[in-house]
């Protein structure tokens, strides 16, 4: 059996005969096909019907094995803040979940986008301050270690590959010490490591507020959640409203964390973590395609490189 190859038989058979021992012992034995529902390089989603309606089956290739025990471990650290596994084997990163219907984006009318975002961002901010006493046991999952400190060796090893060096902006490297400064300004600001998403946005939540989708989280300065789920809130808004939006939705995800700092300083340590999480979405890109299950668009294979080359640009808060 290929590890890390979706279409071959022997593993699709491993898959397939697991999702049914556990449902089977769950009391919803399945009730038809298993169908490949979503394939990427570096993971794959089953639909599975049961007698108790439809479930669903991950996987993920070596480097974002860890979600499993992730999710599972969430569910502990943070009851109903997220979607909890059914089952799950931490050891080949399998992951099974119920069907929780579809996700806040696909129900969220336009007129409420900054109120409902709002409520979105708070409750993500306090399943984060939830996470900040378990970091060490996150590690022990295999949850990336990418705090602040971490980051500019990091960064120096992103540049050391030879596909990556050849394809980032020439003016990266010369910004290491910059970046330096940065994560040390960062590392000082009283702000504690906790789960950092890394793709957070709201197709990756419930209307219900329960969050999911791991396979790119690391443990981090708490912040740099903002870089993509601001960017992609940045996007959706109309331009007249665009800036009072953001600068309202920044804030009410730094409100939770008022206990630590005064907003000002929050707004400082936002910025900055937005900009140098721009390395951590590199590192999970590279994660997602080393060993990757299928062929990769050549697209995908220069976000690495791309995500470098966003280190130059000024963030959207």
């Amino acid at each position: 059996m290929r590890e890390n190859d979706w279409n071959d038989p022997d593993w699709r058979a491993a898959a397939d005969a697991w999702v049914t021992a556990r449902l089977g012992a769950l009391g919803t034995p399945v009730t038809g096909g298993i169908e490949q529902f979503r394939v990427r390089p570096w993971s794959v989603t089953h639909r599975v019907p049961t007698t108790g309606g439809v479930r669903w089956f991950k996987a993920n290739i070596t480097g974002c094995r860890y979600e499993a025990g992730l999710a599972e471990a969430l569910a502990d650290i943070a009851p109903g803040a997220t979607l909890a596994p059914l089952a799950v084997d931490t050891g080949r990163g399998w992951l099974l979940t119920a069907d929780a219907g579809p996700t806040l984006r696909e129900t969220l009318a336009a007129d409420d986008r900054v109120t409902t975002w709002t409520a979105m961002l708070q409750a993500y901010s306090a399943l984060q301050r939830a996470t900040v006493a378990h970091v060490g046991r996150l590690g022990t999952l295999g949850v990336p270690d990418q705090r602040v400190s971490l980051l500019p060796g990091l960064l120096a090893g992103l540049l050391a590959d030879p596909d990556i060096r050849a394809a980032v902006d020439p003016a990266v490297p010369a910004l290491a010490g910059e970046f330096a400064g940065w994560c040390a300004e960062l590392a000082a600001d009283g702000i504690p490591p906790a789960l950092q998403h890394d793709d957070l946005h709201d197709n990756n939540v419930f209307p219900d507020l329960r969050f999911f989708d791991w396979g790119d989280a690391s443990v981090g300065h708490p912040f740099g959640t903002l870089l993509v789920t601001l960017n992609v809130m940045h996007d959706t808004l109309d331009a007249p409203a665009r800036a009072s939006a953001m600068a309202r939705l920044r804030d009410a995800y730094l409100e939770p964390w008022t206990d630590l700092a005064d907003l000002p300083a929050l707004r400082r340590s936002a910025t900055l973590a937005c900009r140098v999480t721009r390395v951590s979405r590199a590192l999970s890109w590279r994660r997602g395609l080393t060993g990757a299950a299928i062929p990769v668009d050549e697209g995908f294979r220069g976000a690495p490189a791309a995500w470098l080359g966003e280190l130059l640009q000024p963030t959207t808060i």
